[in-house]
């Protein structure tokens, strides 16, 4: 793996390292810390996909993906108020959200990268997002998911409330998702920005140095 690319695994892997950290403090009722600093992951897929290619792109995403089972090993032997940090279920359902969604994320972007120049980040990071979100939650906290880990007791993710406290009746993990879902979505248009930034100043490079 060339050394050009050590920026991009660097950057996802202090991105994978710092949300499973900071997934573990809350940030009001329906969000935790995590939820701000995971999007970013597909800025760094999409900003890897348009300079080196989709091959690179994979590369960063299966150091991610390795960094993510390290961190969710770590966690399953540190004990929490309520048991281990990391349940079996959250592990499969991280890593299997994790890989599905950054793997979408490059199909969809070389697909339209040639496009306008935010078309290919933003309908990848959309899509990313919202499949990383449905998968994780649902495997992680579903009772339909129940069979991997049956010792795991989800009820306090199934209490039936209000979605987001004023919607209509839903378990809690629905209302916890769609606050997520909500973050990604933000973040994806706030993430055009750097995009853009850093792909301009990648190609003001290129041109400098032919």
């Amino acid at each position: 793996m060339t050394r050009t690319y050590f920026p991009g695994i660097l950057a996802m892997a202090a991105i994978v390292v710092a949300s499973n950290i900071l997934v573990q403090f809350l940030f009001g009722q329906w969000l935790t810390w995590g939820a701000f600093t995971y999007p970013f992951a597909f800025l760094v897929t999409d900003l890897m996909n348009r300079i080196y290619g989709a091959s690179a792109a994979r590369r960063v995403i299966f150091v991610g993906f390795l960094v993510g089972v390290i961190c969710s090993l770590i966690g399953t032997q540190i004990q929490g108020e309520f048991g281990p940090l990391v349940t079996l279920r959250i592990a499969i359902a991280s890593g299997t959200a994790f890989l599905v969604a950054q793997l979408i994320d490059v199909s969809i972007f070389s697909a339209l990268k040639n496009g306008k120049w935010w078309r290919a980040p933003l309908a990848s990071s959309i899509v990313g997002s919202s499949l990383d979100t449905a998968l994780f939650f649902s495997i992680a906290f579903s009772t339909a998911f129940i069979f991997i880990e049956p010792s795991n007791d989800v009820s306090w993710a199934n209490e039936a409330l209000p979605l987001l406290g004023f919607g209509p009746v839903a378990p809690l993990w629905v209302s916890l998702a769609v606050a997520d879902w909500g973050v990604k979505l933000a973040l994806a248009l706030i993430a055009l920005v750097p995009f853009k930034a850093l792909v301009s100043r990648w190609q003001s490079n290129e041109t400098q140095t032919v």
